[in-house]
Formats: C-alpha cells, structure tokens, sequence
C-alpha cells in the first residue's frame, strides 16, 4: 500500500519526512490554506512523486506550478469540471517536459452518489475520496468507509480523510475486504501535524511501519 503525506510545508520537515520514503508528498497551492505552500522543493528522491494540490486554479497557474516545481502529480480539490481536467491534460501534455497524473477529488460523509464519477473516467488518473467538511481538505475526520462498497469504477483511488494512528486498527481490516481492491495508497495529513503544516516524523514513521507490515 502506498502512501502519500500532504500539506508539506517547511523545509527542514520536508527533507526528514522525505528520508521516510513515502510515495508521495502533496504541496498545497491554495492561498486561503494554511498549509499554502510558498518556498521551494528541495531535491527529493526520484521514488518520491511531488503531488500540488489546487482548489479552482486557473489552467495558466497550475501550468506555471508544474514547470517551476516538476510536480508529478496535480490533485485538484475543487469543482473543476471533466471539461477542465481534459483540458488540463492536454495542455499538460503540450507544455511539460514530463508527464504528469491528475486526481481529482470528491468528498464523501455518509452518502455518496458514484455516477458524478463517470464523466471524469478516462481523463483523470486516480480518483481521491476525503471526509465532507467545512474547508476543501484537513477536517480532521474520517467519513463512513462503508460507502466504499458500492464503488463501481476501475480507477484507482486515494484513500483521505482524518487517518491518523487511531485509525490503523481499521484500515488495516478495510485493506482486506473488497472494496479496497483499487485502493491505491493511504493519504495523510492534519492527523500527523504538530502544527498546520509541521509533520510529525516519528508518527508518521511509526504509521508507514504498521501499515507496511
């Protein structure tokens, strides 16, 4: 199972977060974020996937963030359209010097209405399913997994929202039923923090042992 920390922030935490070797780090490129990302990537392992995170940017200002970090992987935390995602593709693939995965994310509490799905197949790479709160991300909490179960798509999924170490006592029984089978990674964020944007080395280094076991 993969695993990807976001609302990476400050320098020095990144570098010992990155030493972890998890899959993916998310930096967050939304203003109103507390965990707003305005420095620079330091120089990560290539096993590491740099994820930007973006909530109804402009086309013009995720192109300029993909070519001055070479961000892998733009996670859009919005309501961008399929219409925008497709056009992002194909900008992306016109513009960057590499390729780049797109996630699109949706917010789930106890109900879930998979079709709005169906028009993001094919355009985007994953799928992100987070906890329905008042901000776009970082509420705290866990939304009803049970609804899970009725995924009907092949796309692969990340699996957000309030996961912290009190929650490996259930996800590791979720990672065996059938609805985790496009389960791609485990995505983590406020659980972990000592401070909005401060990751928490040795939780995270205790949770990726646990849930890599």
């Amino acid at each position: 199972m993969k695993i990807k920390i976001c609302g990476m922030k400050y320098q020095d935490n990144i570098n010992q977060i990155a030493a972890l070797q998890p899959d993916y780090l998310g930096f967050i490129f939304y203003k109103k974020s507390s965990r707003f990302f305005e420095s620079v990537i330091p120089k990560l392992p290539k096993t590491i996937k740099k994820v930007g995170v973006f909530v109804d940017a402009s086309l013009e200002y995720i192109l300029s963030k993909i070519e001055l970090h070479q961000l892998n992987v733009i996670q859009l935390h919005g309501q961008e359209t399929p219409e925008f995602c497709n056009e992002l593709r194909h900008a992306e693939l016109d513009s960057a010097s590499h390729p780049v995965e797109i996630i699109k994310v949706f917010s789930i509490k106890d109900h879930f209405d998979f079709s709005v799905l169906q028009p993001f197949e094919n355009i985007c790479d994953y799928f992100l399913f987070d906890t329905k709160g008042k901000l776009p991300g970082g509420n705290g909490y866990t939304f009803n997994w049970d609804v899970l179960k009725n995924y009907p798509s092949t796309t692969p999924y990340f699996l957000s929202g309030g996961i912290g170490l009190d929650e490996v006592d259930i996800i590791q029984p979720f990672l065996q039923k059938k609805e985790s089978k496009y389960c791609h990674a485990i995505d983590v964020n406020s659980k972990f923090e000592i401070t909005a944007g401060l990751k928490d080395i040795e939780a995270l280094e205790k949770f990726k042992d646990i849930l890599i076991s």
